[in-house]
Parts: C-alpha cells; structure tokens; sequence
C-alpha cells in the first residue's frame, strides 16, 4: 500500500482478510494485482474479490485489530524454514546475532504455536513473551518485515535454548553450540527440541554411534534421515535433479527420498543397506548455526521418540526419557502446542509426492466440490491422520502414526480436540474404516452422532479422485497391504469400476492364505511358503529354493499345517504381500525389522526402467491369477537368474496387469479415467512405469502428490464419500 500511495486498513477475519484501499486508480488496480504476483511462496489466494466502497479518506494505512466473527474459518499456515533475511539476521552483529528463535512474516513457526484462531499472539504460546521496545517497534511498523509477525522476538525478549548435559547446565548459546558439536563429532548423541518435537542427533559417518542411536530407539532397521549443510554435500553421495533440489530448498524444507550414489557406501548403517537416503537442510536458526559450528557435513536428525510413539515434545518428559542414553538434552522455554513430525517426499516421474504429509504441509486444507461440512472422516489404523470438513474445505490432521498403542490414540485423541477448537469444529456425522477392531472405529462408538462405515479400497481412490478434483466415473487401482472386504477377507489388490457413491470390484489378485494374520506381515517368509503351496502344493519343499535352506523344516511344516486347518489364516487378496513373497523368495527379506521393508528392498534391486520390458504371464477372469507367476519366478530363481532380472520381470507384470485390464475396462464401460492409490504405488519404479503407460494409451491417469497415497491419505476419501452418501440420503 505505501509502495502506491495507498490509505485505508486491513485485517484478519476468521474466515478471510479484508482490505480497504483509497488512492488514485491507476495505483488501486497495480495494488490489487500485485497482491497475487507478489505473494509470499508459501501463501494460497483461493479468491480475491474486489468491489467498490464508500470512500471514507483515510490518513494513512493501518492494520486494525482481528475479527472474530463466526465459525467459518481461515487457512492456518504451516511451520516454515527460515528465510534468508532473517538467516543474514543470525549472521550479524546486534540483538539477533546468534538468535535461535529469529523470525519473520515469511518465516518460522506457525501451526506448532497456535492455539485458536484469529492467529494473533495472545492465542499462540508466544503469549508469555512480552516484546521488547525494539521487537514491538518493527511488530507495529507497516513497512517492516516483522510487521504483525506473531512470533517475533529476540535475544532480549524471547525463547532461549538451555543444554542439560550430565554435570552441567549451558545458557550461553555459543557454548551450546560448541558443547553440542563436540559431543556429535565424537560419537555421541544429543536430543534437540525442534520446531514440533524434539530430534535425536547422532553422527552419520560414525557407525557406532549410529547403532547406538539404533538401539536406544528400538528402531531395529529403518533408515534413518539426514540433515546436510548444504545442497553441495548432498551432491557428493546422492543423485539429485533439479526439481529435487528445489524440494530440498523450498520453504517446506521436507525430507527427500534421494538415490544414492553406487560409489557411496558410508551411509550402510544409517540406509540399512538400501540405495536411497532421506536428506534434508536445515530449516530453523539452529540447524543452521549448529551445521556450521560442526566439523562434518551432515548429521542423523531423527525423530526424538522411541519406535511406534509420537514425538516428545515435553521439556520434563524429554529429560526423563533421553538422558540415559543422550549425552546432552537441548530445551527451550517455549511450549510446542501442534507436535509435528518432519515430512517425507520422494519425486517420482517428475512429480513431488508427498509419503508423509506434516510439518510445512499441515493443516493445510484441500478444496472440495461439494459441501462436507460437519462430517469427521477417522482415518485408518497405520499412519494415521484424521480429516474435518468446514463447509468445503477438508482439513487433514498432521501425520500421527499407527495406531498400536496407548501414546498414539492420546495423540491422535489430542489432536483431535485441538482441531476441534482451532476450526470451531463439532461432528454431525462421522466417517470410519469397514474395519471393526480399529482403534479409529471402537474409539467413535459412544459419540452420539450419526456414523458410517466405509470400505477401506473405495476410500483410497476417492481420496485420489478428490486431489485431482474429479467428480464422474473412474478405474480405480486400489493396491494395499491389508484392508477389511465386503466379504470378510482380507483385500488389497483391487480393481474397481467406481465414483464416490459407489463401487463395483471387476477384478482382484486370486486369494492366497495369510499364515499367522498380522505376523506373515512381519516375516514374509510366510507369505512365499503361502504362494508356493497354493500353485504347486508340497511339491516346492524339494526344489532347489535357496531361501527355503534359511527356514527351519518344522517351521515349514508347522505352517503348512495352519494353512491345512486354517488356523488364524485369513485370506487376502493384497498386492502389498505379492511383493512381500517375491522378496522373500529372492531371499531379500525373509523378517522385516520396518514396515514396509520387503517390498522396498525388491524396488531397490530393479533394474533401468528402459531396460527391461520383460513381464511374466499371468491369466485374468474373475480373479487375476498369478499361479504362472509364481511358477516363472520359481524357474527364474533355480536357473540363477540375477535377482534384479526377476525383480524387474514382477514389477513389470504389476504394472501389465495394471494396463491390460485398464484397458479391458474401457472397452466394457467406456470409462477413460483411470486412478491410482494405496500404499503399493509408493514403489517409484511401478508408479512411474504406470503412470508413463497408461498416459500412452490415452487414459485421464490421477496419481496422488499433495496427500500420501498410503493410508495417510485415506481420511480424505472417506470425507468424501460420507458427504456424498449423506447428500443422497444414503447413511
């Protein structure tokens, strides 16, 4: 406004920001025009609308005070990595040298200190830090940068980091700097509280400290992500392009699932021998002074938590629980309202694809074409968000883990009331998964609100089709580790003709048994054995099947026998165990020590997506028949084909069965949308080699990248359904 003579006022109401100009013209319609060209990176204009009014003449511009005036609501902004003016700020001398809460409007925390709206400071846990002369001078000057930034502060007025080591407690920041490199450059482990919870760092290049990082988490074999000083590091052991280098460096700072390079074998700790690494830069004023205050270029930044349970982010708690095994706990005496994890994306066919969706994404919202207001979706039972709906906006939860245990449903409870109140939200109808022992459907039974249960597949494509904005008839790809039928198995591979109304299943992978239910997940060793009898029954156990040889006979035996009597041998239809038993056949993951392992450990040995074109074949009628498959594949592996070979050969068969029956659908419904989701399609190579092909052959193809395609995103699908039945008068 001072930039074009402009006078009037503007402020922040609850459900959008209201702005009165008065000025020349010429000069009112470069305002208006600027307010979307030059708009912070990280802002989102749904709409601007502009009228005339009552010219009133003002003096001056001025910010008056916040509306709170319904229950509409406004976007919250996530948190964002530090700008680089405010990273100049730390650099130089004054009252913000060395500040590790340093901030701005463009910058800095936002969703993790708010606790209700309008986002004013009395409603953030800045509340207690009362701005001193300088820092209120710039919070009220409409030409600086700080202009009504919330958490402005600085060293005279603001947070401060404290170090509590065994003998000793550091105020003074440059000694905790240097304290905390020393302990990491010589293979120790400190705890950081962060931007939503704490982290636990380690250095990457140091094996033994990395084990026992490893140990004291009970994180057994999944990888752990790291922070680099710079993209330049990054370059040295891993493959980046040039979207993913803008993915590292964007304000949303997430993890970035990068290549590593084949030369690179530092990391085999760290990675657990997998060929990728999540890397990321540092996002707050710390990160950045504690990365170069260390002599080495990278550090483990992990989750602060022990395996299965959310973040910590209780100062007192983080002392109890990280002190045996931390050399040094670094605190700061602010509170963390919002805890959020670190978010996880992988670029994939050219696309940012989002795995785990939280800090610098939540709570977003996402647009929807039809009102869904009032309807709670519950979100599934692993990797678990929550999704509300205000008017038509979907506003889904930060990730909040898998629901196994007590810490987890306190957390996912605890967001819950917060989102509550932030959005002025009350349930009139809740969404829930098929699934009747999910924590998510038992924990809604004694509200006293309508609830409807929804079939887990269908929610995974409506979740697809509402991120692309589709509304009519889809394919629908729904391929998945577990998730409760309409006849009582187990599905996950399936393939629908289906909109958000209904859904009819054309097509699924043959049933197979699940040895064991929960536990074939954790050893897939069992679904192989489970593959194996049903195409060739007993006759496998004397083939030269080198896998075989690293299974006790009587464990064999023992199963067999429970897949015979049927004992706590579910069927299942799952896409997700196919690749658990390829992997375990190829003997590389007989036990996953992480979820997910087995099938990550088969996508890392494929080959060139160029390369082979090979495919195996397979028989599709009612069910897709994967008999020959696993016959072919057993071939391949007596013959002593390379492993990669086999590898490519199955993924390609996934993606042809995919295509063929795509295809086949067409013909039949002259449907030409075709959507793809469930956890499965996280696999680069099958998502890229899929999407490439159907695109080929025409198909409207909707893959995921704003929500995971995991069941992080399943919330939103059930949204949408719930709405579209209650519209039709359907619950």
């Amino acid at each position: 406004a001072s930039d074009y003579n402009l006078y009037g006022w503007v402020n922040n109401q609850t459900s959008h920001v209201k702005i009165h100009v008065e000025g020349i013209e010429k000069n009112i319609n470069s305002f208006v025009k600027n307010i979307t060209a030059k708009a912070p990176a990280i802002s989102i204009i749904e709409d601007l609308v502009t009228y005339d009014s009552k010219f009133e003449a003002f003096k001056n511009f001025s910010i008056i005070k916040s509306i709170d005036s319904s229950n509409t609501i406004t976007e919250i902004s996530p948190d964002l990595a530090i700008c680089d003016d405010c990273l100049e700020d730390i650099k130089s001398t004054g009252r913000r040298s060395l500040y590790a809460f340093t901030n701005c409007t463009n910058c800095g925390p936002r969703f993790s200190i708010i606790k209700e709206l309008p986002y004013d400071r009395p409603k953030t846990t800045m509340k207690e830090f009362h701005m001193c002369p300088e820092c209120l001078e710039e919070y009220e000057s409409p030409i600086d940068r700080r202009f009504h930034a919330q958490p402005n502060s600085c060293s005279h007025c603001g947070p401060r980091y404290t170090m509590a080591t065994s003998n000793e407690i550091i105020t003074d920041i440059k000694l905790i700097l240097t304290e905390c490199s020393k302990i990491i450059s010589s293979g120790g482990i400190v705890a950081i509280k962060g931007i939503g919870g704490f982290h636990l760092a380690c250095d990457p290049f140091n094996s033994k400290a990395v084990t026992k990082l490893r140990n004291a988490k009970d994180r057994d074999g999944k990888p752990f992500a790291v922070m680099f000083d710079s993209v330049k590091s990054i370059y040295k052991y891993a493959e980046i392009s040039e979207i993913e280098k803008k993915s590292l460096e964007s304000v949303r700072a997430p993890i970035v699932i990068l290549k590593l390079k084949k030369e690179t074998s530092i990391f085999k700790n760290v990675t657990n021998n997998l060929n990728t690494l999540g890397c990321f830069l540092p996002y707050t004023p710390f990160h950045h002074m504690l990365m170069e205050n260390i002599e080495i270029p990278a550090i483990v930044l992990t989750s602060g938590n022990i395996s299965r349970e959310p973040i910590e982010i209780s100062n007192d708690s983080a002392v109890k629980r990280f002190s045996g095994f931390c050399d040094a706990v670094l605190t700061y005496n602010r509170d963390i309202q919002n805890r959020t994890d670190d978010s996880v994306i992988k670029i994939i066919n050219g696309k940012e694809r989002v795995f785990r969706r939280s800090r610098g994404w939540a709570p977003e919202s996402i647009k929807i074409h039809t009102n869904i207001d009032g309807i709670l979706a519950a979100g599934s039972e692993l990797k678990t968000c929550f999704c509300i709906g205000k008017e038509n906006k979907a506003i889904l939860s930060q990730h909040i883990g898998d629901l196994k245990n007590i810490e987890t449903l306190q957390f996912y409870k605890e967001s819950l009331n917060r989102y509550k109140k932030l959005f002025r939200f009350d349930p009139t109808l809740i969404a829930h998964d098929l699934h009747p022992d999910y924590l998510t459907t038992s924990y809604f039974k004694n509200y006293s609100v309508p609830q409807i249960a929804i079939q887990h597949h269908h929610a995974h494509i409506a979740s697809c089709m509402a991120e692309n904005g589709v509304n009519d008839n889809v394919i629908g790809f729904s391929f998945d580790g577990t998730g409760l039928g309409d006849d009582g198995n187990i599905w996950g591979g399936e393939i629908f003709t289906c909109n958000f109304e209904s859904y009819i299943r054309h097509y699924h992978f043959n049933y197979l048994p699940l040895p064991g239910g929960d536990k074939a997940v954790a050893e897939p060793w069992r679904m192989a054995i489970s593959a194996l009898y049903s195409t060739y029954n007993r006759d496998f156990l004397s083939m030269d099947i080198p896998f075989l040889k690293q299974i006790p006979r009587e464990e064999v035996e023992l199963l067999l026998d429970i897949i015979d009597k049927k004992i706590n041998t579910p069927l299942t239809s799952s896409a997700g165990r196919l690749f658990d038993a390829v992997s375990a056949m190829l003997g590389l993951c007989l036990y996953s020590s992480f979820d997910a392992e087995a099938p990550m450990r088969l996508e890392a040995i494929t080959e060139n997506i160029q390369i082979n074109n090979e495919y195996y074949p397979f028989k599709i009628d009612e069910e897709i028949n994967m008999d020959s498959v696993f016959t072919s594949i057993t071939e391949d592996i007596i013959k002593g084909s390379p492993v990669s070979f086999i590898s490519t050969k199955f993924h390609n068969t996934i993606v042809e069965i995919i295509c063929k029956s795509a295809e086949t659908l067409r013909n039949k419904t002259g449907i030409n949308k075709a959507a793809l989701s469930g956890g499965v399609f996280m696999n680069g190579y099958l998502l890229e080699k899929t999407e490439t092909k159907l695109i080929e052959m025409g198909f409207e193809t909707l893959t995921h990248s704003k929500i995971p395609s995991n069941d992080g995103g399943l919330a939103l699908g059930q949204l949408i359904i719930a709405a579209r039945r209650r519209n039709h008068i359907c619950v």
